[in-house]
């Protein structure tokens, strides 16, 4: 930084000043300082920043061991809502339980990390998060919205009503529902906005179907819809899963949209490409990871108490998979 000061002309308090964005510089000043700082191709020294600020600006992430597409875009959008103000540090687990969580919690503390981020999409993380010492500042996604926890999610139950009352809306007498597993909260939500929305609407309400995300499941579980008489309407809670059944119904001479509509949840990159492109509730993960690190700078800096629940509403985004029936 000395060196830097000498070669600029300027006082090192200065070139501090600079290098913390302040804005008490004068332009002419700050160019100077800047262009010093690339000719000596100067790097601060973020161990010795840490021992003078006692702050690590690193935020931790804990997260289960899996290449699903809502976890790992919830994990994206945070780094990089993040990228610009905080390094992240990201422990990838087997499961998320008990112990596991709290020796990853344990592990970060002691790496002197601010704050942690907590993808918990299945209900034993949830109860694991309990077990987490309260001082420690933490927020968690992916939940669903009724966690007694910090929390920032998808609004799944309204985003699975909306894409449910579509179809009804449609002219469909009522619609199936291909769910996620049991065990995972958003899930448990989206079988609530789907019973919710038909119920509303007096419409038969048939028996849920679980899958497990993958589009394998989808299309075991779409052969077993295919059977069913009657069968114009179905929504899927995944998109992955939704490509699973369109190809079991497709096998069976079932045609989308003309013998069956269907609607995903997730807006997965390749959902326009299917065929045909599927009409799906889109999840705003960029704005899941802006409002986590929102919450959770919050509850580093003790602006708010634990327990404050936030929710992202989600977007219907209408393509081409839903038709009125017997079109």
């Amino acid at each position: 930084m000395a060196d830097v000061a000498r070669l600029a002309g300027v006082s090192h308090q200065t070139v501090s000043r600079v290098l913390n964005e302040h804005p008490n510089v004068r332009p002419l000043t700050r160019d100077k300082v800047l262009a010093a700082i690339r000719e000596l191709a100067y790097r601060p020294n973020a161990a010795a920043r840490t021992l003078v600020t006692r702050r690590t600006h690193t935020l931790g992430v804990i997260t289960a061991d899996t290449m699903l597409y809502g976890p790992t875009s919830m994990l994206y959008g945070f780094e990089r809502a993040a990228h610009d103000a905080y390094f992240v540090s990201v422990a990838s687990l087997p499961s998320l339980d008990r112990r596991s969580m709290l020796d990853a919690v344990d592990r970060f503390i002691g790496q002197g990390i601010e704050g942690i981020v907590v993808i918990a999409t299945q209900d034993s993380a949830v109860a694991a998060l309990a077990h987490v010492p309260a001082e420690v500042p933490l927020v968690a996604v992916g939940c669903g919205t009724r966690a007694s926890v910090t929390s920032v999610a998808i609004d799944n139950m309204a985003g699975a009503a909306a894409a449910t009352r579509y179809l009804l809306g449609m002219g469909h007498r009522t619609v199936n529902h291909v769910a996620g597993p049991s065990s995972c909260l958003d899930a448990k939500e989206r079988v609530d906005g789907w019973r919710q929305a038909v119920r509303e609407a007096g419409a038969l309400e048939p028996a849920v179907l679980a899958g497990d995300w993958s589009a394998s499941s989808g299309y075991g579980l779409g052969s077993r819809l295919a059977a069913e008489p009657g069968l114009t309407a179905i929504f899927c809670a995944n998109d992955t899963m939704a490509l699973g059944v369109m190809r079991a119904l497709a096998e069976r001479g079932l045609r989308v949209p003309d013998d069956v509509s269907i609607v995903g949840f997730d807006d997965v990159p390749e959902a326009g490409f299917y065929l045909p492109p599927l009409t799906t509730v889109r999840q705003d993960f960029g704005e899941v990871g802006r409002q986590a690190l929102s919450t959770l700078v919050d509850r580093m800096s003790g602006a708010i108490p634990a327990g404050p629940r936030v929710r992202v509403a989600p977007e219907l985004i209408v393509r081409a998979s839903v038709a009125g029936p017997g079109r």
